[in-house]
C-alpha cells in the first residue's frame, strides 16, 4: 500500500513528527511504501475561494500543492499528522486540507484509508474532542476509511513524548496495516 503522511508541524523535530516516524517505521516493516510530506514548510498558499478549479482542478495558484495532489491521488492511504494547537490541527495542515477543494471529488472516489497522529501538552480527557470531530468529519466527507488515531496526551515536549506510550502506539498502528 502507498501511504502519504501530511505533516503539519512547524517544529521539524517535535512530538507529532516523532509519532509520524514511528508510524512510518512500522508500516515500512510490513512492506508498505511511505512518504512524508512536510506541509508546514512547503510552499502552500491558502485557498482563495475563487472556485476557478470547479472543485476538480487545476488550481490557479502555482505552488507545491499540484505536486502534493498527484502524490495524494496516487496513494492508498492518507495520514494527517499535527500537533494540537488551540484544540485543532495546525494552521499549516489546515491550509493544505483547504486546498483539497480543487480535488475533493477525486479523493472521494478513491475510498482511501486514513489515520490521525497528534500530540498535545494537555492531558485532560476532553483535550482532543474538537480535533477528533474535525478528523471524523473529514473521513466522512472525503469517503475515507479510518484506520485509527494516536492521540498523544501529555506530549508537550519530544522528551515527554519519547517516555510515553504514544510512539509505540504509532508504530503498532503502522505495523498493523493491512
Amino acid at each position: 500500500m502507498k501511504i502519504i503522511l501530511l505533516e503539519g508541524s512547524p517544529n521539524r523535530h517535535g512530538s507529532s513528527n516523532m509519532l509520524a516516524e514511528h508510524f512510518k517505521r512500522g508500516a515500512e516493516e510490513t512492506g508498505h511504501s511511505v512518504e512524508i510530506i512536510d506541509t508546514a514548510h512547503a510552499d502552500i498558499h491558502p485557498c482563495t475561494g475563487c472556485i476557478h478549479c470547479g472543485y476538480e482542478g487545476p488550481c490557479v495558484q502555482k505552488d507545491d500543492v499540484e505536486n502534493i495532489r498527484k502524490k495524494i491521488l496516487d496513494a492508498d492511504m492518507l495520514v494527517f499528522v499535527t500537533p494540537l494547537y488551540y484544540y485543532g490541527m495546525s494552521a499549516q495542515l489546515k491550509t493544505m486540507i483547504d486546498r483539497f477543494c480543487a480535488f475533493n471529488s477525486s479523493i472521494q472516489r478513491k475510498h482511501m484509508k486514513s489515520a490521525l497522529l497528534t500530540a498535545a501538552w494537555n492531558s485532560d480527557d476532553w483535550t482532543f474532542e474538537a480535533l477528533e470531530a474535525h478528523y471524523k468529519t473529514l473521513v466522512r466527507y472525503l469517503n475515507l476509511k479510518d484506520a485509527g488515531m494516536v492521540l498523544g496526551y501529555g506530549c508537550g515536549t519530544p522528551a515527554m513524548t519519547e517516555r510515553s506510550i504514544f510512539p509505540q502506539q504509532a508504530y503498532r498502528l503502522g505495523k498493523g496495516l493491512k
